[in-house]
């Protein structure tokens, strides 16, 4: 079945792996300290794409404040169903360069993977979704909208913005979101859920100003001792969330083992898992809780001082059915209570999302499938992702009657946000015919 679809998208393989490592090399890193130019450029560059690849009505979309997001369509038939395709064009900074094998923006290949930042999370999801288009010539069986943005990697925090002032223009009835991914290689997935995440700045103070080490060490305690003794009072003994009155579930355990966890997460010999419950169970559907960073002297700089202020940013993802403002207030009270040795406690509030879990009922969920069954020739997974997407339930809010589908190419080993990132580059190719596939069966009234 659909053969002159699969041939369509094989012919165009080379050009689209090319784009793929055009769009690798612009260094689009949209956090602060990074040149905004190049997130500029990268836009640019993505909206040449899209008239490439035969989309109408493209530009830049700008917020005051915001890095440039991009749009363009293709209209095929009023009667035609309208799909909206997502990705986004930003990527994380690079990191330690010493941890690259080679320059994180200079695409190489090995193995069948193609390495650099931006190769899974998540230009790949613009690749996706040109070729797509592509592999139909003239012929496209469904409206296509494309919104390609460039905050994603910083928390998306002008998309709700940019949905409220593009409302009409991004109105679909379906929205496939390219930045999720697969189970593992040549696995899909369908994701079906995301974890919340609310965090903060915990700050405690235990002096006013440093004081010499020994002439008063052994009586009123140093920040850095203290931060850690409050920061150790977030995990009970077996590695679980301590604070109280959080939502916690299990979820099917599908066949993740330990080992494999191993093979994704490289720990040190002999370190233990935290936790309790399946381990789907404890990345899905359980609260967890990271220390991303902690503001102190630093060792090259130590003397010999009680230091007198230290801060951590205390990250905490929460599973669907948590409210996150009850969650953080939860966080909060369970700090309060907890603080050593009368420490002084700050607590500046940071970033919230919601968590959210999809309905996976309907045409496109169906078309999709069936797409993923011919693509990569395996069942595809419902899967959770213990990732968060917050902008997924702003899509849901202002179109609620719009499907909203999670996909992606990365698999767990791809490394995003890490060093060497990576992708498979045959699953890039079956997503394209399932997402190929996927749209002939909407346009056709077909679920398979």
């Amino acid at each position: 079945m659909h053969d002159q679809l699969k041939s369509a998208i094989a012919a165009d393989r080379e050009r689209t792996r090319s784009e793929l490592e055009a769009m690798v090399r612009i260094p689009s890193v949209s956090a602060p300290g990074f040149d905004s130019e190049e997130v500029r450029r990268s836009a640019e560059f993505v909206a040449d794409l899209m008239r490439s690849s035969g989309l109408d009505g493209v530009r830049l979309l700008e917020i005051d404040g915001a890095h440039p997001a991009v749009f363009g369509q293709r209209w095929v038939s009023d009667d035609a169903p309208t799909v909206l395709l997502y990705a986004h064009h930003d990527v994380q900074p690079p990191g330690p360069a010493d941890q690259w094998e080679t320059a994180p923006f200079e695409p190489f290949e090995r193995d069948g993977r193609m390495y650099g930042r931006g190769t899974a999370d998540d230009k790949v999801g613009i690749a996706l979704h040109l070729a797509s288009i592509r592999a139909f010539g003239d012929e496209l069986p469904v409206n296509v909208k494309v919104f390609i943005e460039g905050e994603e990697e910083i928390g998306s925090k002008h998309l709700v913005d940019f949905l409220d002032a593009y409302t009409d223009l991004l109105a679909s009835d379906a929205i496939i979101i390219g930045d999720a991914g697969n189970w593992r290689v040549g696995v899909p997935g369908l994701t079906i859920s995301l974890r919340g995440l609310v965090d903060c700045v915990v700050s405690i103070r235990t002096l006013r100003y440093a004081v010499h080490s020994g002439s008063f060490g052994g009586t009123y305690p140093d920040a850095i001792t203290t931060l850690s003794r409050l920061l150790s009072c977030l995990h009970n003994d077996d590695g679980s969330v301590a604070v109280e009155g959080l939502v916690s579930r299990e979820c099917d355990p599908l066949d993740l083992t330990t080992s494999e966890l191993d093979e994704q997460m490289l720990p040190v010999p002999g370190l233990q898992l935290g936790g309790d419950g399946s381990l789907t169970s404890r990345i899905w559907m359980k609260p967890s809780i990271s220390v991303l960073a902690i503001d102190a002297v630093p060792i090259g700089q130590a003397i010999n001082q009680l230091v007198p202020e230290a801060s951590a940013k205390v990250s905490m993802r929460i599973p669907p059915g948590q409210d996150r403002a009850e969650a953080l207030t939860a966080l909060k009270k369970h700090l309060h209570n907890n603080v050593p040795w009368g420490a002084e406690l700050t607590i500046i509030d940071g970033s919230e999302g919601d968590a959210f879990e999809l309905d996976t009922t309907g045409p496109m969920y169906d078309a999709y499938r069936a797409g993923m069954r011919e693509g990569y020739g395996a069942e595809p997974i419902e899967m959770g992702s213990g990732g968060s997407i917050p902008f997924v339930a702003a899509f849901a809010e202002r179109y609620p009657q719009a499907a909203v589908l999670l996909i992606g190419v990365s698999d767990p080993t791809s490394r995003y946000h890490g060093p060497n990132e990576s992708l498979e580059l045959a699953d890039l190719e079956s997503a394209i015919v399932a997402q190929s596939i996927a749209f002939e069966n909407l346009g056709s009234g077909t679920g398979s």
